[in-house]
């Protein structure tokens, strides 16, 4: 055998090693399997007494109640799940994103829908101007002031104030929450938290400019 042919047959081998799969594909969850078969269980014939736990699951997330009492089947269970209790609890969101060249300020529903979203740029600030103190309060006061005009804070009954970087709007944003223009606001804030993100890892940052 010469040389030429052993590297085909080794060749062969190798791609039939390397094609054949090495792992067993993934099977479905198991409470997936769970449901589709409680689900088939009852669609098809009587209950049966064991599983209660699970039948009760399966009816709650597989069949929808209509208005004569019957049950229909529903398999986009997924798609059409309620989280209305989930939100019940949560509070409205005032984010506040103040890096050293602009401010943004964000207002959100307890669903995470924004209801307003501002920036120094948006009121007429321009380059280094939107990263400066001013620009940063006149920011949250508009926000605030539009807030009143859309009839909004009558709706919010908890609100949570998370800021993210240390520019100067920081500091003028706790000065308009804590001031006058704040003051339908400010008794309903029940938590203030940092989002500001920490460097971890990543690659080398820039040589700081020398002057």
């Amino acid at each position: 055998m010469s040389r030429f042919s052993s590297g085909r047959l080794l060749a062969r081998n190798i791609v039939h090693t390397v094609s054949r799969p090495q792992f067993a594909a993934p099977s479905a969850p198991r409470w997936t399997r769970l449901f589709s078969q409680t689900a088939a269980r009852l669609a098809d014939g009587p209950i049966r007494k064991e599983d209660e736990h699970m039948q009760q699951l399966a009816r709650q997330f597989l069949f929808s109640s209509t208005e004569g009492g019957n049950q229909t089947y529903r398999p986009d269970f997924g798609a059409t799940i309620d989280f209305k209790d989930d939100v019940a609890d949560e509070p409205h969101h005032f984010h506040v994103m103040c890096h050293r060249h602009n401010t943004h300020v964000t207002v959100t529903k307890p669903n995470r829908d924004a209801i307003i979203s501002i920036s120094a740029g948006n009121l007429g600030f321009k380059k280094s101007g939107r990263g400066t103190f001013d620009a940063g309060y006149q920011v949250t006061a508009y926000v605030i002031d539009k807030l009143h005009q859309m009839g909004e804070v009558k709706n919010i009954k908890k609100l949570e104030v998370a800021f993210r970087g240390f520019g100067q709007g920081r500091e003028a944003a706790v000065k308009v929450l804590l001031g006058s223009e704040g003051k339908a606001l400010k008794d309903k804030i029940i938590r203030v938290t940092d989002a500001t993100r920490i460097k971890f890892g990543g690659t080398r940052g820039r040589n700081p400019r020398r002057l």
